[in-house]
């Protein structure tokens, strides 16, 4: 009878103690800021870049750059993962050189990185793009989408918004990487151009889910709105509270950062929270037995990191950025990067 009663003592801790095992994988997006080379391309405004209005130095601050982006890149969820994001989307990059050069950094080039790039008709010459590394993501389908605004009776030359389709391990996943039109002129008269670039959005979704009706969607970007903002509550129709997601809309983790007051962006004393991912219904675990036997979202964050923030003057605290007043100030970005971990059980 005692040594009955020891099997079952020992059978039960057994089942306590078994815990399950989850891959995690990392996805973020960062605003590298002007990441611009320093060779003149006629083709492009990129002479108006602040690497190209440095007097001198410019090939020293370029390295420089590469170099400071590549190693907070490289510690984007390696706490948790290991490794550097799988997918990473990127904004301001003046072409594919430039992220050629980023991951054969000493930080990177152990992760194989790859990219997804298009030479988009902006006016300022800056694209976006997708990073991945391929032992864990294999795109099978991208192309660039010009959101197609026009303001009194102009096309507006802005970033394009790069659709890329592919295989997280064995699961088809959707990635929409975003720049929209900036709120240069003031907010209330340049939304109309990030609304339509929302909308823009809407309709790649649409297209998507016309061939798989529980699309995984991830779509990210640097918005130049915040979670509260129109383009967001009434184009995307986002979402703030996992209880109350249905098939088919958008769930936006960022909305309630914002609400708490965290930031990605500073601009004249205004804290903006532009940098968001936001996922679709089937990447939402909401229910109460939690069901990860394929990718859904764990959690999401800001990448702040205090090394990261500027550390005195009026602007300490704020992100610490590249370029001020026309100088090289010796920093990463002016945004933060934004990222959230995908797990499934092994």
């Amino acid at each position: 009878m005692k040594k009955l009663c020891l099997l079952l003592t020992f059978y039960c801790i057994g089942v306590v103690v078994a815990q399950k095992k989850y891959k995690i994988r990392t996805v973020a997006f960062y605003n590298l800021e002007n990441l611009f080379d320093t060779i003149n391309n006629p083709d492009k405004n990129d002479e108006l870049s602040p690497i190209m209005q440095l007097k001198e130095g410019k090939s020293k601050v370029y390295w420089d750059k590469i170099d400071k982006l590549s190693k907070v890149i490289c510690k984007i969820g390696r706490e948790k993962t290991k490794t550097s994001p799988v997918v990473l989307g990127v904004a301001e990059i003046e072409n594919k050189h430039v992220l050629e050069d980023l991951v054969k950094t000493k930080y990177l080039k152990q992760s194989q990185y790859r990219s997804i790039h298009f030479d988009s008709p902006d006016k300022r010459g800056i694209d976006v793009a997708l990073l991945y590394q391929p032992r864990y993501f294999k795109p099978i389908h991208f192309e660039a989408i010009h959101p197609n605004i026009y303001a009194n009776n102009k096309k507006v030359y802005t970033r394009d918004i790069l659709w890329v389709s592919g295989y997280l391990d064995d699961e088809l996943i959707h990635i929409l990487v975003n720049h929209w039109p900036s709120r240069r002129g003031g907010e209330a008269k340049s939304n109309p151009k990030r609304e339509k670039a929302a909308y823009k959005v809407t309709q790649i979704m649409e297209k998507i889910r016309a061939g798989d009706e529980n699309a995984k969607i991830i779509i990210m970007g640097d918005f130049n709105d915040d979670p509260m903002n129109t383009s967001f509550k009434h184009i995307l129709k986002t979402k703030a509270n996992k209880s109350t997601i249905k098939e088919g809309e958008l769930y936006n983790p960022y909305e309630n950062m914002f609400k708490k007051g965290l930031n990605t962006t500073a601009h004249r004393d205004n804290l903006s929270l532009f940098d968001q991912i936001m996922i679709t219904s089937p990447l939402l675990n909401s229910s109460k037995e939690k069901d990860f036997s394929s990718y859904k979202m764990f959690t999401s964050g800001i990448f702040n990191k205090r090394f990261l923030m500027q550390k005195n003057g009026r602007y300490k605290g704020y992100p610490f950025r590249s370029f001020s007043n026309g100088i090289y100030s010796g920093g990463y970005s002016d945004h933060y990067p934004v990222y959230l971990y995908l797990i499934k059980e092994e």
